[in-house]
């Protein structure tokens, strides 16, 4: 596998007016545009026709998560706004746990106008099942770019009930628009389960029960995994080379079932959208970690994000063996659900372990997620670019999508 870190991401730039970013989704949403990269050949069809171009008997893999009302808004005493925006839960550190608490929890957070809160507390009154809750936010201190910010409430509310009574769900900055009341059915995937991200899995957001009932129909097989999407995503890379990016990480959850399925079909999977794809590969990663030492914990399986590049020896360890692994450590620990967390970078060099097929978004011009697809379909994304630029598609989040055979 050669070595990234030397890739100009000036050499992954193309122009993208303004007009072809998709401000809002189609209105149905399996009818958006699918562009079809197969081995080299480029074409179109609608999304509902998705099902006809897999192979029967393949396994498909999700995201669930459940995108979360993030953006929490405070007025101080003199009228100013602070936003702030939820990030990662510090404690209770798990998210299923952080959801449930009911007086007091704290949040790594990036604070809007932070010049303007100093010190002291903020507060807000909110209405909850028709009854009154206080919420006090206290500043905390500095983690990396972000804030600790601990917050305590009156009322036996939980604090997934108080994100939804006061927070705001955070659609991508490159929209320009205001979060509007059917952002809230039409930025959430129609199979979205677990709360956590602060971004959609936006290649997921095509599916319909219609799409979904047709793969049933075909026998592929439909697996899901939890990656939480951090803010970290839209993230652009600033330094001239990758190597100076530091990928932001991400937390997982993959039950033994999935890991069992994946072994089932010889360690090969079609990912549904970049989350998908960094789950299940950072998987295989994880699989050599406990190969040679068996002894680690769930937190010591986190994928660093050049660890990939460094071993070239890894290489020979098949996917399948790898997966069975990582499945024989769960069971000698006992674990029916795998939590970990990975900071993975996929560029130009890496070689795909698991995922064979891709179904994708458009990206973002000198994105992290650029270079993912670029590595997929071995550098040839230009010629999918170009097509979709010339061929009236939509962009980003709300725009179409791709289904990548490389």
């Amino acid at each position: 596998m050669s070595d990234p870190k030397h890739i100009r991401i000036s050499e992954y730039n193309y122009p993208l007016p303004d007009e072809r970013i998709a401000k809002f989704p189609v209105a149905r949403r399996d009818h958006s545009k699918l562009l079809i990269y197969n081995h080299g050949e480029v074409g179109e069809d609608v999304f509902y026709h998705l099902p006809e171009y897999l192979p029967e008997h393949a396994l498909m893999v999700f995201n669930n998560t459940k995108v979360i009302q993030a953006r929490m808004h405070f007025r101080k005493d003199t009228g100013a706004l602070i936003e702030v925006f939820l990030l990662e839960p510090a404690d209770p550190s798990d998210y299923e746990l952080m959801f449930q608490t009911t007086d007091r929890c704290s949040w790594y957070c990036l604070v809007g106008n932070l010049k303007k809160w100093k010190e002291g507390s903020l507060t807000r009154e909110c209405i909850i099942n028709h009854l009154p809750c206080i919420i006090k936010a206290t500043r905390g201190p500095v983690h990396g770019t972000s804030h600790r910010i601990d917050f305590e409430w009156t009322g036996n509310f939980s604090f997934a009930e108080i994100i939804d009574a006061m927070g705001e769900l955070p659609i991508p900055p490159y929209l320009n628009r205001e979060t509007q009341e059917s952002d809230k059915t039409t930025y959430q995937t129609v199979y979205s389960k677990i709360k956590g991200s602060v971004a959609a899995p936006t290649a997921g957001l095509h599916f319909t029960p219609e799409v979904l009932a047709d793969l049933d129909a075909r026998g592929i097989d439909r697996e899901e995994l939890t990656l939480h999407v951090g803010a970290g995503t839209f993230k652009p890379v600033k330094s001239e080379e990758i190597e100076g990016h530091e990928m932001h990480t991400e937390f997982i959850s993959v039950r033994r079932e999935t890991i069992r399925k994946l072994i089932n079909h010889k360690g090969c999977a079609i990912a549904v959208g970049t989350t998908s794809v960094r789950t299940l590969e950072s998987l295989y990663y994880m699989g050599l970690k406990v190969m040679h030492h068996p002894d680690l914990t769930e937190a010591q399986l986190h994928v660093a994000q050049w660890e990939p590049y460094e071993e070239v020896k890894r290489d020979e360890v098949k996917s399948e063996e790898a997966l069975q692994a990582l499945a024989d450590w769960m069971d000698a620990h006992h674990l029916e659900v795998l939590h970990s967390s990975t900071q993975i970078i996929i560029a130009p060099g890496y070689d795909y372990k698991i995922v064979k097929m891709l179904v994708t978004n458009f990206h973002q011009p000198q994105s992290t997620l650029l270079l993912l697809v670029s590595a997929f379909v071995k550098g040839n994304w230009r010629v999918i670019y170009d097509y979709a630029l010339a061929h009236d598609f939509r962009f980003l989040s709300y725009g179409d999508s791709s289904l990548l055979i490389p």
